[in-house]
């Protein structure tokens, strides 16, 4: 609790300077959202981009459900969703109570036909802005297959590394494209909440933002685990003490 009170006050500075917050977490662990949610209500951002939301989803957060989790999870399918308990994610939701609440989440059956379709084109308008329409540097794409090995416990085969590169840049250019399109409408500020390994200012949806909208303000927090940082490069980084949670590789077995 101490220590990510005093990343607060490191970060409450550039707080009002900024256009857009890229807010990270690790999606299990609950100390993180609570620094969301703190952060969220410190800013009081016009909108809030949900990573764990599709457009639809979002669509169904009303002002008559926004305040009753039960009601709002069932709305929302929450339980078949993936994503851990709502109560993780509700009170980021009604931290900021006049905030549009916004998906940014990519349809199951769009990430299953990227194979086919190809990353431009399941995008749509916009892939040339955020850097859909041009491949990887080698050198760079080799590295993310080694994120995306490591990541997955080195089960999965090397054929499918490629399709998990090109379905994390486009969950990253869908984040930037609704972050860029809510402070359009809004004039913002605007809130992100996503996993680390998109708000990673060197390789996730804030470079890509920065790409297609260089004049805005983008604040990327890290949240690590422990001491440990999470990898890439951020704003800042908060730490919290790491969740009682048994061996991530064990579904792989």
């Amino acid at each position: 609790m101490i220590r990510w009170l005093a990343a607060l006050a490191l970060w409450a500075a550039p707080a009002t300077a900024q256009d857009v917050f890229v807010m990270g977490e690790v999606h299990d662990n609950p100390a993180h959202h609570a620094v969301q949610a703190e952060r969220v209500a410190q800013i009081q951002p016009a909108a809030i981009v949900f990573e764990m939301l599709t457009e639809d989803q979002a669509a169904r957060v009303t002002p008559e459900l926004r305040n009753d989790p039960e009601a709002l999870a069932d709305a929302l399918g929450w339980d078949q969703s993936g994503w851990p308990d709502f109560s993780f994610y509700h009170p980021i939701m009604t931290a900021a109570p006049e905030a549009r609440i916004l998906g940014a989440g990519i349809p199951r059956e769009a990430v299953r036909g990227l194979s086919e379709t190809g990353l431009a084109e399941t995008f749509g308008d916009g892939a040339e802005a955020f850097g859909l329409a041009e491949p990887l540097p080698e050198a760079e794409r080799a590295a993310r297959e080694a994120l995306q090995a490591a990541a997955h416990c080195d089960a999965l085969p090397p054929e499918m590394l490629p399709i998990m590169v090109d379905i994390q840049r486009l969950r990253d250019a869908a984040l930037a494209r609704a972050a860029l399109e809510a402070w359009r409408e809004t004039g913002g500020p605007v809130a992100v909440i996503t996993g680390n390994g998109h708000a990673r200012k060197d390789s996730g949806m804030p470079a890509l933002l920065a790409r297609a909208a260089p004049e805005l303000r983008i604040h990327s927090l890290g949240q690590g685990e422990d001491s440990t940082p999470p990898g890439g490069g951020f704003d800042e980084i908060a730490d919290s003490p790491a969740p009682v949670r048994g061996d991530p590789c064990e579904a792989f077995r």
